[in-house]
């Protein structure tokens, strides 16, 4: 079932930090130059190695000392951006020591907008959540709960409004392939009547997959050409994407190194069409 949020009611809001960029009528950048960034965090737990899914396993369900300064360093990385899309974040529980990640992140990387999406809420024990990100205020942000067994989500962002919107959908897709064709059936769905479409998120599984053997194929999306991005420790395989609509012009794309996760952040920036860039500036 969709739960739809206005934003004013489902974002989170902290004081508005200074914005590099200046914003036209539309709401969105008056240069059209757009910093995105999608990351699983895996709760801000290390991992360098496979052994460590089992050594350091209770992570996952007890606090630890660790976590801290991993979420620091994601924060200060997250600060170039303007807008990011998060993974296995914890919405506040013991594990997180009841800390929203999503919410912390933002703090830490002065973003005046976030949202974060609960997809499988285990109680005190584990609050796992998709989150969001951003400098630029959307016009409509949409949660929406993916097809298949419960815990996998997607959040669908509108930036300005009519037929020159920009629609950014970020997401955690499943690892079975075809629950996971079930999923992006339903987000083929979501972005059908936008022109500008930015498909965003851990989709667990590689870009020719999305591109020429899912329900995605026949809508002209672009996959930048990435490095892996999974293991983080030794990165043989590319889970985490950015898809572009044919319009919106690739500037840089890049992985960053950042071992925290068991994956690596991917990061684009992007130009927007003209049509964006013609606005009155509002700052």
């Amino acid at each position: 079932m969709l739960r739809r949020w206005m934003v004013e009611r489902g974002v989170g809001l902290h004081s508005p930090q200074v914005n590099d960029h200046c914003l036209a009528a539309s709401g969105l950048p008056e240069d059209g130059l757009l910093r995105l960034l999608s990351f699983n965090i895996q709760v801000g737990n290390s991992t360098e190695g496979y052994r460590h899914y089992l050594t350091r396993g209770w992570q996952h369900l007890l606090p630890h000392r660790g976590r801290a300064g991993n979420l620091q360093r994601i924060g200060e990385v997250l600060a170039d951006y303007d807008l990011v899309a998060l993974q296995e974040a914890d919405g506040g529980s013991h594990r997180s020591g009841y800390v929203n990640q999503v919410e912390h992140l933002a703090h830490l990387g002065a973003f005046p907008y976030w949202y974060q999406q609960l997809n499988r809420n285990l109680g005190r024990l584990a609050q796992h959540s998709n989150g969001v990100l951003s400098r630029l205020c959307p016009t409509l942000l949409e949660d929406h709960p993916l097809p298949g067994p419960p815990g996998r989500g997607a959040i669908l962002l509108r930036f300005g409004d009519g037929p020159e919107a920009l629609a950014v959908v970020m997401m955690h897709l499943s690892l079975g392939a075809r629950t996971r064709t079930r999923q992006l059936a339903y987000i083929r769905e979501l972005i059908s009547g936008y022109r500008h479409k930015v498909l965003m998120g851990d989709m667990n599984t590689h870009a020719t997959d999305l591109l020429q053997h899912s329900p995605l194929r026949d809508l002209g999306l672009l996959a930048p050409q990435v490095e892996a991005t999974f293991p983080s420790w030794r990165p043989q395989r590319c889970l985490d994407h950015i898809l572009l609509s044919s319009e919106l012009h690739l500037e840089r794309v890049r992985v960053l190194a950042l071992p925290i996760s068991d994956h690596l952040p991917v990061a684009v920036e992007i130009r927007l069409p003209a049509p964006h860039q013609g606005n009155a500036p509002l700052c």
